[in-house]
């Protein structure tokens, strides 16, 4: 698919606004709005510029300083007189994406540009790409958080085999490896622990009966380390302690273990992964108050010198915003491993999002001033451009994704140039864009108060006009407030020959605007104001916008003409991670199906469409046995994104995982299951041995050919012998049939014959 240049695209914009401007209204956009300053016409559209030189407009009647470039200069206003700041983009660091990991983490670059400086002025955007990269081999430190309340006894003996196999698990990652382990259970001060009999402080376990360690709160236990051996016995090591109530204080311990980056052992220039295992839900903020506790938590580090967390007592629960700050500001991923039947209240929350080390990359924004609005589309590696979209999932290490973002000016701040950062989650890289709003023109700086080109005075001359003090009103502030001309009234008089368009006063040539209970008016004319635009479901623009001069100024992530276009399109990605599921199309963040039989919220419902098995078939086929038609096409690597992995035999992975079967070209049946883990990626599991028929055994065959060509020998010779005998009695009964028959004189041999015989010659006539 190609993709259209951005300065293609802008002037495209360009060229539709302007003929609307032009041929559709009768007017451009720079005339129409009635702006009266320098400063008002940067801000009705990037197109506009205003002319400061004195004199002009003097022969021109009806002229406005406020115009399209091009008019100004036709009718003569001189370029040195023009204020016409463009938007435009400057970069300023531009490190390569680095590909492995090597030697010192502080010269890896996983974010390209790192730097760079736009202009922009009001309503205005620049577009500019980035490029993110998970360098390969790069450095994990993974700290492990264990709930140790008595609820997880029953899972305690699987999770001390658990150090060696994360460790197995991670080398395939990282030859870097850094691992450690922390416990907690809930803050040990009543309601939330068993305080009497006295018993139950030091053993809370005492009734059931059990051996329990006394209750705590967050315990540090083990520093990140290389030695996984030592994670594994400090594992082993931990005894179940046990809390009056279902909740947990995990989200104490979560805060602690994030921002004590010295006691942890955080490493600067590595990947932060904090794995939080429990059964039960936790407690958030305000929940301290059952015990009395209303101090806020601040989110510092009161781990002392014992390893325990000091302020469990006196500090409340943090709060869900608290614990995603301090995630970020630290780069470090959390990762929910609950048992199942907690599972959807982690998932609903959504907390922070849960991201999987090698699965996804997602930026995030910090310190974006509120006028400026940030739009991306993401081109992850099938090369989609999906927009609206700030996520690629499905990744491995070394893979490759770029974002197109486009910033644009929604307003004018005090502070006229800002600094944001754009960073992927986890990462310690990051992208710095600094934001000069070009709101104000150069000619401000030459104000001149109280100018004698103002009457006498009665003004300030700032950008080719006058500022009138109050009190004063005209063009060059010559007129008093009290003064009146009915002569004057044709200044005040637009095309629909209708004074002030009826919502104002002609005084000294200008219209003084009444006051309205719906809003602003103004203009030259009063002919603009902030209350008559369209508007849907009885809200003005939608509720989505601003009411300028007739037009509605969407929010970011709106259009429209009345502003209920959502151009988010993160509501129509579907579990698989496909926009509308692939069968349909995103229109104002609701998908509309375009293949038939597709149904659904994101058109995840098919049931006429090729299901799960026939989809993945020909990615089998082309990923492992290099053939199909997708082998063929060379698209093999764009469309299947699935990890294949070959086993004896498929087992039981997860109830929505899907079992499949099909013949092959070679009249094998292959089986294979087709499974998504929780971060979305694909897995299909192989079996390593297809049930092929069996070819023909060649003994088999060479015993049955001579097996029945004997058997056919035999047969001809036991028919011919048949035959014989056969044809044999037959004769034989005929012989004894004419035996039977002769009859001849007792004595007489009839086959006896004398030695005389005679015979006559037929021809001898006899002697003359």
């Amino acid at each position: 698919m190609e993709k259209t240049s951005p300065k293609l695209f802008s002037l495209w914009i360009y060229c539709v606004i302007v003929f609307l401007t032009d041929a559709g209204l009768g007017s451009n956009i720079c005339t129409s709005r009635g702006a009266s300053t320098c400063q008002q016409c940067l801000a009705v559209h990037p197109t506009c510029a205003w002319c400061f030189q004195e004199d002009f407009g003097q022969n021109v009647p009806g002229s406005s300083r406020c115009d399209l470039k091009k008019n100004l200069i036709e009718a003569g206003c001189r370029r040195g007189s023009l204020e016409y700041p463009t938007s435009k983009m400057h970069v300023t660091e531009n490190k390569d994406l680095s590909d492995k990991a090597s030697g010192s983490t502080t010269d890896v670059t996983q974010i390209q540009p790192q730097s760079m400086h736009i202009s922009l002025r009001p309503d205005d955007s620049q577009v500019f790409t980035l490029k993110v990269r998970q360098v390969e081999d790069y450095p994990v430190d993974l700290y492990y958080l264990m709930d140790l309340s008595y609820s997880m006894n029953d899972d305690l003996s699987q999770l001390r085999r658990l150090g060696r196999g994360l460790a197995e698990e991670m080398s395939k990652t990282t030859s870097n490896l850094r691992m450690g382990f922390g416990a907690f259970v809930d803050k040990p001060v009543s309601p939330y622990m068993y305080i009497s009999p006295q018993e139950a402080v030091l053993n809370p376990c005492y009734s059931i009966p059990y051996k329990c360690q006394p209750q705590f709160g967050y315990r540090h236990v083990l520093s990140l380390t290389e030695e996984v051996g030592r994670f594994t016995e400090e594992v082993k090591k931990q005894k179940v302690s046990r809390n009056r109530d279902a909740p947990e204080g995990g989200f104490d311990a979560i805060i602690q273990a994030a921002v004590c980056k010295e006691k942890i052992g955080w490493r600067p220039g590595a990947s932060h992964l904090l794995v939080f295992t429990t059964d039960a839900k936790t407690h958030v903020a305000l929940d301290g108050r059952l015990a009395g506790i209303v101090r806020p938590n601040d989110g510092q580090c009161y781990v002392g010198t014992d390893n325990v967390y000091n302020m469990s007592t006196t500090m409340d629960y943090p709060s869900l915003a608290l614990i995603t700050e301090k995630m970020s500001e630290n780069n470090i991923n959390l990762i929910f491993a609950v048992t199942s039947h907690v599972e959807s209240l982690y998932k609903v929350r959504r907390v922070i999002n849960v991201i999987k080390l090698r699965s996804k990359v997602e930026l995030e924004l910090l310190n974006v001033p509120e006028e400026l609005s940030l739009t991306f589309n993401a081109t992850c590696l099938n090369g989609e451009v999906i927009p609206g979209l700030r996520s690629c999932s499905g990744l491995k290490r070394g893979d490759t994704v770029s974002f197109s973002v486009e910033a644009r000016a929604r307003g004018c701040p005090k502070e006229k140039r800002k600094t944001f950062t754009i960073k992927p989650v986890g990462f310690k890289d990051t992208l710095q864009i600094t934001v000069n709003f070009e709101c104000e023109c150069k000619c401000q700086a030459k104000a001149e108060p109280d100018s004698p080109v103002c009457h006498h005075g009665n003004g300030t001359y700032e950008c080719g006009i006058c500022l009138c003090n109050p009190g004063r009103l005209g063009p060059r502030c010559e007129c008093a407030e009290g003064d009146y001309s009915p002569t004057e009234q044709d200044a005040c008089t637009g095309p629909d020959k209708v004074v002030c368009s009826g919502r104002g006063d002609c005084v000294c040539g200008q219209c003084v605007c009444h006051n309205n209970d719906f809003g602003k008016v103004w203009g030259k004319r009063c002919e603009c104001d902030d209350f008559s635009c369209l508007r849907y479901k009885g809200e003005l623009c939608s509720g989505h916008g601003t009411c300028s001069c007739g037009f509605c100024q969407c929010d970011p992530d709106w259009k429209g003409e009345n502003c209920n276009c959502s151009t988010r399109t993160d509501t129509c990605m579907s579990s698989l991670g496909l926009l509308c599921s692939g069968r349909g199309q995103c229109v104002c963040g609701s998908c509309e199906c375009t293949q038939p039989g597709a149904y659904g919220s994101t058109c995840d419902k098919c049931p006429t469409c090729p299901d799960a098995c026939t989809l993945k078939k020909d990615c089998v086929e082309c990923k492992h046995f290099k053939r199909g038609k997708l082998f063929d096409d060379d698209s093999c690597t764009r469309i299947c994104r699935d990890e294949i992995r070959l086993v004896d035999d498929l087992v039981f992975h997860d109830k929505n995982a899907v079992n499949c079967t099909y013949k092959d070209e070679d009249d094998c049946v292959q089986r294979f299951q087709y499974y998504e883990d929780n971060s979305g990626k694909s897995i299909l599991f192989l079996v390593k041995e297809p049930d092929c028929p069996k070819g023909p055994d060649i003994l088999v065959v060479l015993l049955s050919v001579a097996g029945a060509i004997l058997f056919l020998g035999l047969a001809a010779l036991l028919i011919w012998k048949l035959l014989i005998t056969i044809h044999d009695r037959r004769e034989f009964a005929k012989f004894e049939e004419e035996r039977a028959r002769a009859k001849w004189e007792t004595g007489h041999n009839p086959l006896y014959k004398g030695a005389t015989s005679t015979f006559t010659n037929i021809t001898y006539r006899g002697k003359d």
